[in-house]
């Protein structure tokens, strides 16, 4: 590696410096130098090419509008027309992220309705399931869920706790999930703390209402809290209850299992 990747001037920033205070690699900045997007614009004494304030400055820009979807080439003409409207450009994606984000939520939806719903647990019609879980639902969704976690131990529970629930029982079942996420989107916007005893309260709540189907341990729904963060889908889906419920719920989580003992860095499904 050469010198000019890890030295630090007066004069301003070495690509090395550049990077890891921005967040990107090496490589990724002498990309963008390469087809003119950020060009180091300052010299040393010594005459390397380094990072001015202004340089780090466009970096960001640049991976504000990346991080928004825009091409590489759409956001260099961006940063270098002045007659570009930035503005449009950014209401035309804040509408299309929110196209996105309505999407997910529908699919994250659609997926938990499945994990109610199993073959063999839920005995009703194709239109009863329609009225009761939405106009979205497609009852061969019941098929494709069976397919997907009919072998686990959970899903047998499942099955064998709800074969009976009438079309009222899924009525309520559903107006209760409805009210739970109310009252956690509720908690995440008052800022409840983490470890508080509402935040333990909520935390129980969401197991209880998982636990109602499978035998959800606290050890699991840490599991569960850890993918409502990484998985896009669930994010999207409790964001759009409230901004940031994916991560204050995932917290509560965390911290009402580490009450019971739980290190929710180390636990596992099971």
């Amino acid at each position: 590696m050469s010198c000019d990747t890890e030295v630090v001037t007066e004069d301003g920033l070495t690509v090395g410096r550049a990077a890891t205070l921005v967040g990107v690699s090496v490589k990724t900045l002498h990309h963008w130098d390469s087809v003119g997007l950020v060009r180091p614009s300052a010299r040393t004494r010594s005459g390397y090419r380094v990072y001015s304030g202004g340089d780090v400055a466009r970096i960001h820009r640049v991976l504000v509008y990346r991080e928004l979807g825009f091409p590489l080439s759409e956001i260099g003409g961006i940063l270098d027309d002045p007659a570009a409207d930035a503005h449009a450009h950014l209401a035309r994606q804040l509408r299309e992220l929110r196209e996105r984000i309505g999407r997910l939520q529908h699919m994250v939806s659609a997926v938990e309705r499945m994990m109610a719903a199993t073959r063999g647990g839920i005995q009703l019609t194709p239109v009863e399931q329609v009225e009761i879980f939405g106009s979205d639902w497609d009852p061969g969704w019941v098929q494709e869920a069976s397919q997907r976690w009919g072998d686990t131990v959970q899903w047998a529970e499942y099955r064998e706790r709800t074969t009976d629930l009438t079309p009222e029982d899924w009525r309520r079942v559903a107006a209760e999930h409805e009210s739970l996420n109310a009252d956690l989107a509720a908690g995440c916007r008052s800022a409840v703390e983490p470890g508080s005893v509402e935040g333990n309260i909520l935390a129980e709540r969401h197991r209880a209402a998982l636990s109602r189907y499978f035998a959800c341990t606290h050890a699991m729904q840490v599991c569960l809290g850890r993918r409502f963060v990484a998985d896009p889908g669930y994010a999207a889906y409790y964001d759009a209850l409230a901004p940031g419920l994916a991560a204050w719920l995932r917290d509560v989580i965390f911290a009402n299992a580490a009450a019971h003992g739980i290190d929710p860095a180390t636990a596992e499904w099971g």
